[in-house]
């Protein structure tokens, strides 16, 4: 390299890097997500990073086979995890003799696609996945808890209004294999998992080169174009007469999701049945989900996922079935950072947090204050460095520290401490204790 070459210090485009108040930011909502995974039963697990290329392209198939990160090393024909639930079911099929089912997991961790880069979409980002597993059957209820906790997640966010669009993969390939276009049924529902990307003309354009019959591509325009509320939907697909078992099955799936959405207590205004919604893996076999920002559909799902009922049978004889979720924390952020909606998550640190400024040499009773601070959970930071007070106050307001302890010789001779409320502008002499005891309010 050359002496005088400037090293880009930028990162790649794609990968995310924030600023430390945007990054506690992050970790408030990702905390959250965690935090309800958790009420719900769901157990924390982890898997690597890199897998081998075998187990990751089993069934990915498509454009995700496309977007692997894929390398060699060695021997080794290695790539990156393009998502959590690959790397769940060689877990389970490695693991399962050790395993209680139903096996409820939550996975929150970085994931890779080498796709396009664009605004809102990322080539390193995490996800936040939760998944149900069990051996031989799994109910159907299962699939309207994932849309339950999906539901609560959002509502404590408080964002903005959101959907969370429901279909069933059934119903579409029974619609299909009904107009005998089952060879062809692959290639249909990858073009209708674009559909909100594309206007009719163009749909009609592409899927003529796929069947070239005007009046089945119009048929299926129209049935996946179907409007009017849940309810509604249902009964109109019902009046289309049509007699393939698989659509039937996927029906008959869709109205107990509907009626025991109702009895989870969940808003029906926030979910839509959506004939339209396929998701691109290949992997879903029955219920699937899409989550959008209402008043932001151009960034797409910010939350997705559904049921797959065969896809551990690529890494073990064992019969398992699963219904998962994955939420795209990065995406989400950027999208709420971008649109300023982001208000609920300003405070930069924890409500009780602390920080210590130090105006005298006496180390020994400024660290046993921070150590009984501490002690009682109370975030603490102390400044060490040389300064004015007026510099050393705008560092606690820029980073949002509530509180600050000023901490002369006065105080010390004192056993005491100067106490300064930043939001309020008030400061009042006391104890410690007294300090513990006000901020334990």
């Amino acid at each position: 390299m050359e002496d005088n070459k400037k090293i880009i210090t930028s990162p790649l485009q794609g990968f995310m890097e924030l600023l430390p108040e945007d990054q506690i930011i992050f970790n408030n909502i990702k905390n959250i997500i965690e935090d309800v995974y958790e009420k719900y039963g769901f157990l924390s697990m982890d898997s690597p990073i890199i897998e081998r290329s075998d187990v990751l392209l089993a069934k990915a198939g498509g454009e995700t086979e496309k977007q692997v990160y894929r390398f060699n090393k060695g021997d080794g024909d290695l790539a990156l995890r393009f998502d959590l639930t690959v790397p769940l079911s060689r877990y389970i099929a490695n693991n399962f003799h050790n395993i209680n089912f139903p096996f409820k997991r939550y996975s929150i961790g970085k994931v890779f696609r080498g796709e396009r880069s664009q605004r809102g979409r990322f080539r390193e980002f995490y996800q936040a996945d939760i998944d149900i597993i069990n051996k031989d059957n799994l109910s159907i209820i299962n699939d309207v808890e994932i849309i339950s906790v999906v539901y609560d997640i959002f509502k404590k966010l408080d964002f903005a209004k959101f959907t969370i669009k429901i279909n069933n993969r059934k119903i579409l390939t029974g619609f299909l294999n009904e107009l005998d276009l089952e060879g062809k049924a692959k290639d249909i529902l990858i073009l209708i998992d674009k559909i909100d990307k594309i206007d009719k003309i163009e749909f009609l354009k592409e899927l003529n080169k796929i069947i070239k019959d005007k009046t089945k591509e119009e048929k299926i325009f129209d049935f996946i174009s179907v409007k009017g509320k849940n309810d509604q939907k249902i009964n109109l697909l019902k009046k289309f007469g049509i007699k393939n078992e698989e659509f039937k099955n996927g029906l008959e799936e869709m109205i107990v999701v509907l009626k025991y959405i109702k009895d989870f207590g969940i808003d029906e205004k926030y979910v839509s049945f959506d004939l339209s919604i396929v998701r691109g893996l290949d992997y879903y076999t029955g219920i699937v989900y899409e989550t959008i920002i209402d008043d932001y559909k151009n960034i797409g799902s910010i939350c997705s996922g559904g049921r797959y009922d065969d896809l551990m049978s690529l890494y073990t004889k064992e019969k398992f079935k699963g219904v998962g979720v994955s939420i795209g924390l990065t995406r989400l952020f950027d999208q709420l950072k971008n649109n300023e909606l982001l208000n609920n998550f300003i405070s930069a640190t924890k409500k009780n947090s602390v920080l210590i400024l130090n105006m005298t040499e006496n180390y020994d009773y400024v660290l046993n204050i921070a150590k009984e601070l501490r002690e009682n959970d109370i975030n603490t930071e102390i400044y060490f460095e040389n300064g004015k007070m007026g510099k050393k106050l705008e560092y606690a307001d820029k980073r949002n520290i509530p509180y600050v302890l000023i901490i002369g010789e006065n105080e010390v001779k004192d056993s005491v401490v100067t106490f300064k409320d930043m939001k309020k502008k008030e400061q009042e002499v006391l104890k410690i204790k007294e300090v513990v005891k006000k901020m334990k309010k």
